[in-house]
């Protein structure tokens, strides 16, 4: 079949910059949201002045207003058609508010009021949701072809590790506008901080507006619900596509121990450099970036590794991976004869290694399930699938700031304190180790359920395609 045939039944082949540009959309996100998600909960209980428990409550009852908000969204985007687009024209509908409540989440001018930790941070949420649902779903509306969306999801990891990776320099950020102590040394980790804080979020969120400007201007929907199709989307789509779509389930449960287990150790890594390994913002942010630079080793390998070993293979290989490394740290902290810098080093690339590959590859499969349930119900609810995936990827990320802040403070967490207690140096090590240890193990088995192979996905698609233009 020649190229133009192909791109007739909906198999797009897209130029370089169209990748980059949709990737610039997830690297944006990630400089505004995985911010909120790496930084929030150190913020608030360092510089903010919030009780750890205070802020695990919060952080619960903002997963649970997404329950919620995230199917409306996901039926109001697949049911619109705005004029710059079904999906794309969110991007900066939702990006503009999102970017002015992410900044002033970070911003201390009410120090220590819940109110306004809660205004901000829900907002923020919701906001976060018009432009995630709508990005998600504006994957599998480029293009149908299985390798094409491989590439795309490749280059879009790229693109997030890259914003992840600025993300995780945030100490070293905050170091330049903080007053200096009297040791010579930057403070960032308390209330005198608070305005280095605030001009950091700033910065990274004007730079993630941009990105989501070039990801609008870039990107091309083909692949969509005519009007009249959309006319008939309801919320109630969501369960109902929940219920009958398999593959959607078994992607729904692995995006929940999936985050859980990356916001439970995103959350508390800052923890971990400041109280058990004593690091400076230089150490830490070198710590963190270990956690990001294996993407750009293996991401662009995904292809390739896929093909050698196979779609579960490499799960199981790379969440593996995770583990061993996750052993390793743990080994590494109790033996004091290894609790070196340069062997955390190692751990923490060897776990960072198979926890973005893993992670980063699971997106592929969000248009799988979108084109399984088009085959099945004769309607492509991208918008639907794409919520009911960020309800179950906020609800792991629920996780991630609900267990941090009990952990802390069930061991008796005190920011107060320069030197923490043994119990509470060891909660730290549990959410950096243990706890997402015992997750990604339960996503391998998770994971171990799915059943749309690449053969069985490309046979869909064609049919697909084959029936609507018999219509």
């Amino acid at each position: 079949m020649s190229n133009s045939e192909q791109e007739q039944k909906g198999f797009y082949k897209l130029s370089w910059l169209q990748r980059i540009g949709f990737g610039s959309g997830d690297m944006a996100q990630n400089l505004i949201y995985q911010t909120v998600s790496i930084w929030l909960l150190f913020f608030y209980t360092n510089v903010y002045g919030l009780d750890p428990g205070t802020a695990a409550l919060m952080f619960l009852i903002v997963r649970l207003v997404d329950v919620l908000w995230d199917p409306l969204v996901g039926a109001f985007v697949d049911k619109g058609n705005p004029k710059w687009g079904k999906y794309r024209s969110w991007l900066i509908l939702g990006g503009i508010p999102l970017v002015g409540l992410a900044i002033l989440c970070f911003w201390n001018g009410f120090s220590g009021s819940v109110i306004y930790a809660y205004i901000t941070y829900v907002g923020m949420s919701m906001c976060y949701t018009l432009v995630n649902v709508p990005y998600g779903a504006l994957n599998s509306s480029l293009t149908r072809d299985t390798e094409e969306i491989t590439i795309l999801t490749s280059t879009r990891m790229f693109m997030a590790n890259l914003g992840a990776l600025i993300v995780k320099s945030l100490p070293m950020v905050i170091a330049i506008f903080a007053p200096i102590g009297a040791d010579g040394e930057a403070i960032t980790n308390t209330p005198e901080a608070a305005p280095a804080w605030f001009i950091t979020m700033t910065i990274f969120c004007l730079a993630g507006l941009a990105l989501l400007i070039f990801c609008f201007a870039q990107c091309k929907e083909r692949v969509v619900m005519d009007q009249k199709e959309s006319e008939n989307v309801k919320v109630s789509d969501l369960w109902t596509e929940f219920l009958r779509n398999k593959p959607l389930r078994v992607l729904a449960f692995f995006f929940v121990t999936a985050f859980a287990m990356m916001s439970v150790g995103n959350a508390a890594d800052a923890y971990f450099m400041s109280y058990n390994v004593g690091a400076t913002p230089l150490m830490t942010t070198a710590f963190m970036w270990l956690g990001t630079i294996p993407a750009f080793i293996f991401m662009p390998l995904v292809p390739a590794i896929k093909r050698a070993i196979g779609k579960k293979g490499m799960f199981y290989l790379f969440l593996g991976t995770a583990i061993v490394g996750m052993a390793m740290m743990y080994v590494f902290v109790q033996v004091e004869t290894l609790k070196r810098f340069d062997l955390l080093c190692i751990a923490q690339f060897v776990k960072s290694t198979g926890i973005i590959v893993a992670t980063g590859y699971m997106w592929v499969l969000v248009p799988e399930v979108v084109s399984y349930g088009e085959y099945t119900s004769g309607r492509r609810i991208a918008g639907i699938v794409n919520a009911l995936t960020g309800i179950f990827f906020k609800a792991g990320m629920a996780l991630g700031g609900v267990v941090p802040g009990l952990v802390l403070a069930w061991v008796g967490f005190n920011a107060e304190l320069p030197q923490q207690t043994a119990l509470a140096e060891q909660g730290i090590l549990w959410l950096v180790c243990v706890i997402p240890a015992i997750l990604l193990l339960l996503a391998m088995f998770i994971i171990s359920k799915y059943e749309l192979s690449d053969e069985v996905i490309d046979k869909i698609n064609r049919e697909i395609e084959q029936r609507n233009n018999n219509q």
